[in-house]
């Protein structure tokens, strides 16, 4: 081996033992505001401080989505706006969720086939652009595929549709909020 080799090996040994020294027991210190337990006991012991979160001091994710009294839509627990949020799913209800993401206003559906019309399905996608009941809160996109010889064929799609499936969107939310808007508080 050359001195070099040596040296560097040496550098490099020299690195790793600092770093498992700075991983001894310790070196290791509790936090207050975590569950501590005796050792050979079973009883778990909190500190009298609340716990800070991302959601604040004393808060967990139930609290901060489902705070009690709060009936303004652009302060929900969600990250967009909750009317339009439900009418999206109460327009789409009819096709299979393949995921959705409240905070991020995202709903994507599954392919749908139309029992009606067999050999062509659908695939919608929603974007929930807004924590205000908008007309431009929402966006959608729609995929049409077409069974031709035991393949699936993308198709093009009229933009009305997707219009259509907007407007149908900004209908529902509307009638939503007018609807929580004459319940009694």
């Amino acid at each position: 081996m050359t001195r070099v080799s040596r040296l560097t090996r040496l550098l490099m040994t020299l690195c790793c033992l600092a770093g498992l020294a700075a991983c001894a027991p310790g070196s290791i210190h509790k936090e207050d505001s975590y569950p501590t337990r005796e050792r050979g006991t079973d009883a778990i012991q909190y500190s009298d401080q609340p716990r800070t979160t991302i959601f604040g001091k004393g808060k967990d994710l139930t609290s901060a989505l489902f705070s009690s009294g709060n009936k303004n839509a652009s302060k929900s627990g969600i990250g967009v706006n909750s009317y339009l949020w439900r009418a999206a799913l109460d327009t789409i209800a009819f096709m299979p969720v393949a995921s959705a993401d409240p905070f991020g206003g995202t709903i994507l559906t599954d392919w749908y086939e139309n029992p009606d019309q067999p050999g062509e399905r659908f695939k919608v996608d929603i974007y929930i652009l807004d924590r205000q009941l908008r007309a431009d809160g929402v966006r959608v996109s729609v995929f049409k595929q077409k069974l031709v010889k035991n393949q699936w064929r993308n198709e093009n799609v009229s933009p009305d549709m997707a219009n259509n499936i907007e407007n149908s969107i900004l209908t529902r939310a509307r009638t939503l909020r007018v609807t929580d808007m004459s319940l009694p508080q």
